[in-house]
């Protein structure tokens, strides 16, 4: 059983757009691929036809899970959101109490999340640390460098 996500209006309809190009363009791909690898010849001994099934084995577990997460997931209206405390879609600014830097992150479903972009899933040890937390608030997390202390400084949507 997959579990309920909760996605931005955008990130879910990254999701929709991207199983919908797997679906039809890929599908179209995969099927070309395995028809010109049928059209050389023994099957048997058919390296090209093996790759191609291949990679419509790997494009339909793809579809499949994309289908699963969307079929699961939640939008999430951010007019309701409270910043009283620490949720999805916050955006948190940390102090990191043993180096001092001060860092900022939004929290995200998993298959949003990018670092570069400062969204950090809220599965991710620091994501999970700080669910639930208040502004002010002192908060040692696992990391796998080891326990880091942190100071939630704003929360912000």
């Amino acid at each position: 059983m997959s579990e309920i996500s909760y996605y931005t209006k955008e990130g879910l309809q990254k999701l929709k757009d991207e199983l919908n190009e797997l679906k039809t363009k890929g599908r179209a791909d995969i099927a070309k691929q395995i028809a010109e690898a049928r059209d050389k010849g023994d099957l048997s001994e058919n390296a090209e036809y093996d790759a191609a099934k291949d990679a419509q084995g790997h494009l339909e577990a793809r579809i499949a899970k994309l289908e699963a997460i969307v079929g699961n997931a939640r939008l999430i209206d951010e007019s309701k959101l409270d910043t009283s405390k620490v949720s999805i879609l916050s955006k948190v600014t940390i102090k990191n109490l043993k180096m001092g830097a001060t860092v900022t992150y939004t929290l995200v479903a998993e298959e949003e999340a990018d670092l570069k972009a400062g969204k950090i899933s809220v599965k991710s040890p620091i994501g999970k640390g700080l669910l639930g937390k208040t502004k002010g608030e002192k908060v040692e997390i696992d990391t796998p460098g080891g326990k880091i202390p942190f100071e939630i400084l704003d929360i912000t949507i």
